[in-house]
């Protein structure tokens, strides 16, 4: 286990746990935020806690090729049931994320500090945010680190209002990034929703290869 101070390089992640934690420590400037998606690892502690960095074996990811599409949500994208845009209010974003009630989660991940760290991340250019409208309401979104130079967006969190908003925007966004070549969607952990759209679990030294 590396416990790190403000100056501290991130160690590598072969280093990790077996719950795929890093590092203990240090702060969320952008310059270590950037050093850490370029490793494959990420921030994710809780209010009242130091930052905790992680980098889980196996990666849950998607590849752009792989995204599978429902005929329930063809069929919304046929009827243009949502309007969507990106990079225009991502601080709404990552607060909704943060607020939004999610059943059998007490509390949130993303804190203050965290929201701060990412909006200067955001402001830098490295942070794309997805917007998902209803008649000019944000009902949904989702944001994330978009490594371009990696061809690698590392997805965050996601929220929705309505049903199918946030599998809407995230579709949006997968079809989008396909446009620009994207070799590959982080989306760190398991969950039964992006396995629904496509996403799988591969070793993360595998992932990793997607980084160098």
């Amino acid at each position: 286990m590396f416990f790190l101070n403000n100056t501290d390089t991130l160690p590598d992640p072969s280093f990790a746990n077996d719950d795929g934690l890093v590092a203990v420590g240090g702060t969320l400037t952008s310059q270590r935020l950037l050093e850490a998606y370029h490793k494959g690892i990420f921030p994710w502690y809780s209010e009242g806690q130091p930052v905790l960095w992680f980098s889980p074996d196996p990666r849950m990811v998607l590849l752009p090729e792989y995204l599978k599409i429902s005929k329930s949500m063809r069929s919304l994208f046929k009827n243009n049931a949502f309007e969507v845009t990106y990079n225009t209010c991502f601080s709404e974003v990552i607060r909704a994320c943060a607020t939004v009630y999610r059943k059998d989660q007490v509390g949130t991940w993303i804190t203050d500090d965290m929201i701060v760290a990412y909006e200067k991340l955001y402001n830098a250019g490295h942070v794309l945010s997805v917007e998902v409208w209803k008649d000019q309401e944000l009902v949904g979104g989702l944001y994330g680190v978009y490594l371009k130079e990696k061809r690698v967006y590392c997805g965050e969190s996601m929220f929705s209002y309505q049903s199918n908003a946030s599998k809407y925007g995230f579709i949006s966004l997968v079809r989008k990034l396909e446009t620009e070549n994207i070799k590959l969607i982080d989306c760190q952990m398991y969950t039964d929703h992006l396995a629904s759209l496509g996403a799988f679990e591969i070793p993360r030294s595998e992932f990793l290869k997607f980084l160098e």
